[in-house]
């Protein structure tokens, strides 16, 4: 589906989750849709919990397992949770992370949910996870994205390319 209609897929993956597949993500990647492949640490872990040294290690550390398998270092990165500190920067910095993004639309099984408001905006960064049978709740990704890309429509939007608007 995703190269069927050139989905463009900013991937930020978590080591402890994608690495028992990373040829599916590797799969998606190379599909002619440029999509791409970014950080979003080793474990998951909320960082703000975490040392700025320990923060580091998630960071860096997925940093270089990404370079490993992928051939390069993500310039992007996303915290699990949303959660971050200046450490957080600091060390995503230092990992050799240029943009740290946020995002305001949570794409749900059949919905959006708002961190504020009830619509798009011009810009607004949805967030999307790749989600298991047993988390679908009988759907499946393929019914997921197409509801996904039908809200986007029906709001007058359309997908853009993450990269693309930085």
């Amino acid at each position: 589906m995703a190269a069927d209609l050139k989905l463009p897929i900013s991937m930020f993956l978590t080591d402890n989750v994608a690495s028992s597949d990373y040829g599916h993500f590797e799969k998606l990647r190379d599909n002619g849709s440029a999509s791409t492949i970014n950080n979003h640490t080793l474990t998951h872990a909320n960082l703000r919990t975490l040392s700025f040294e320990g923060q580091k290690k998630e960071i860096c550390g997925q940093q270089d397992r990404l370079e490993k398998r992928f051939g390069q270092r993500p310039p992007l990165f996303r915290p699990p949770f949303g959660n971050y500190n200046d450490d957080t920067l600091r060390a995503a910095s230092e990992c050799g992370v240029s943009s740290l993004l946020l995002w305001r639309v949570s794409m749900q099984i059949n919905n959006f949910q708002y961190a504020e408001g009830s619509a798009l905006r011009p810009g607004d960064i949805i967030l999307a996870h790749f989600r298991g049978p047993g988390e679908l709740k009988g759907a499946t990704e393929t019914q997921m994205t197409t509801r996904m890309l039908q809200r986007i429509h029906e709001q007058g939007y359309r997908i853009g390319r993450l990269e693309d608007y930085l």
